[in-house]
């Protein structure tokens, strides 16, 4: 080989090697599970996405049977059958990581073959900034729901979705005075939506402050996955990165994902997901 073919080779060998190390790894899917569980809180309820202050599981982007959402167990279905009618709402309107845990437990306890965990939101979007998660409490509440799972479960793959971005609520409602009237009305996730049309240096840093807070815990979640193991899969921040709209939350307050929001969630975290 002659030195400039060496070059050229070594050049090619490690550029493959950058890419592949690029390229994010995701858990071996085995096959496709005749059972699911979803734990987390009003987003996997699908609540206010077909009523008024109401969870509304049938258009939950997890184990909805909707066909418009077209969740995760509808999607698994399709595939594999088996899976009809074991499908597990575990999440609960309100909570936060630190109810992992015990969702976890009822998980176990249902023998599933598949659990996804969509859990930060409350975290983050309480009544005011002094009042959010820790990250290091957020991370042992995770920790402790994936150690149970792992241990009742261990041949059960799990999918741990990011939190989504919510100064990107802010930032699609703001100028809507209809959302901010529930956002008001409802004291709605005033951490970061307090003041929504102010422009002070004060109000800018602390919305980035708790931008960055639902940063840390999404870290937080790749590393706790990570840390479980091949049956563990991390979206790697689609759900966090996905740009949604107004017209995906519900009108109601302006909050949670509408029917639209819950289709596009289900899309979303299913490709990022295992791949059945």
């Amino acid at each position: 080989m002659t030195p400039l073919r060496r070059t050229l080779a070594a050049l090619s060998a490690a550029t493959a090697l950058v890419a592949v190390a690029a390229a994010p790894a995701h858990a071996d899917p085995g096959p496709p599970p005749a059972s699911m569980a979803s734990i987390g809180d009003s987003i996997t309820r699908g609540f206010n996405a077909c009523g008024w202050y109401t969870d509304c599981t049938s258009r939950s982007f997890s184990t909805g049977d909707d066909s418009t959402v077209n969740s995760h167990y509808l999607r698994i279905r399709a595939v594999n059958p088996a899976i009809g009618g074991n499908n597990h709402n575990d999440a609960r309107s309100g909570a936060k990581s630190a109810d992992m845990y015990g969702q976890a437990g009822t998980a176990v306890s249902q023998g599933v073959g598949y659990v996804t965990m969509l859990i930060g939101a409350n975290d983050a979007c309480t009544s005011s900034e002094s009042t959010m998660t820790p990250v290091s409490t957020y991370r042992a509440n995770v920790d402790a729901a994936l150690n149970r799972l792992k241990a009742g479960l261990p041949d059960a793959r799990v999918l741990v979705i990011s939190v989504p971005d919510i100064q990107r609520l802010w930032s699609v409602g703001k100028d809507s005075s209809s959302a901010r009237t529930a956002w008001s009305l409802f004291g709605i996730c005033q951490s970061m939506l307090a003041n929504p049309t102010s422009t002070a240096q004060v109000d800018v840093d602390r919305r980035a402050r708790v931008r960055q807070r639902v940063v840390d815990y999404n870290t937080q979640l790749a590393q706790a996955c990570a840390a479980y193991g091949p049956n563990c899969d991390f979206d790697d921040n689609a759900v966090f990165g996905y740009p949604f709209t107004l017209g995906q939350l519900s009108t109601w307050d302006y909050f949670h994902p509408n029917t639209a929001g819950q289709q596009v969630l289900a899309s979303v975290s299913y490709a990022a997901g295992f791949g059945w």
